[in-house]
């Protein structure tokens, strides 16, 4: 599968190609990661959709989205399978995944699944993080800097930050390029810089074939 630029990724999806037995329905934020964990593992019984990945900027658009993904491609797979958390629908996406028969990520949102939920959990004293992960890394200005105003008003900075105090990153991959730009949002934002090594974290064992 070719996959397109990330701006693609962002405001159109991605289509299926229509191989595979098992469809994932997943945001376009997630689309190099399943990728990656295809070739890795071999799993050529896997297809790949993406919704538009800005869509976490408009949650409600999330789960009316799945259902119509859904239906339209529901014929043409055994099996399909939401890569999703629940990324602001308040429930919503569970509930619909529910009513339609299909299996959903049980998670909050991506940063919990790739830390891994049980870890991310236990960081109740994070409240004042900031997350980004590999994706949001390279699209931090269509997610943040841009939808925020902060190319405009740099002032709202404070108003949208003043109470965050560090940057976490939460890296898929090792990539010196991917870490000097989470650096550079960290510090265009005027907080602290970490960065964790999470690999896929619970995505891949969601995705991992069952007996």
């Amino acid at each position: 599968m070719n996959l397109p630029d990330d701006a693609t990724l962002t405001d159109r999806g991605l289509p299926p190609s229509g191989a595979g037995r098992v469809l994932v329905l997943a945001c376009g934020a997630l689309a190099h990661e399943i990728l990656a964990l295809k070739r890795m593992n071999g799993w050529d019984h896997l297809d790949l959709t993406c919704l538009p990945a800005i869509w976490h900027n408009h949650p409600e658009r999330i789960a009316p989205g799945v259902a119509q993904a859904v239906a339209r491609h529901r014929a043409a797979y055994d099996t399909i399978l939401v890569a999703y958390g629940d990324c602001g629908t308040g429930g919503g996406l569970a509930r619909t995944c529910a009513e339609l028969g299909v299996q959903m990520i049980e998670a909050p949102h991506c940063y919990a699944f790739f830390e891994g939920t049980d870890r991310f959990a236990a960081h109740e004293d994070e409240v004042t993080a900031f997350y980004l992960t590999d994706f949001l890394a390279r699209q931090f200005e269509a997610f943040v800097w841009r939808p925020l105003g902060l190319n405009r008003f740099p002032d709202l900075i404070q108003t949208y930050f003043g109470n965050y105090e560090k940057l976490v990153y939460l890296a898929q991959t090792e990539d010196a390029a991917l870490d000097t730009r989470a650096r550079e949002c960290a510090a265009r934002l005027g907080l602290a810089y970490e960065r964790r090594l999470t690999g896929y974290g619970d995505l891949e064992r969601f995705l991992t074939p069952r007996g």
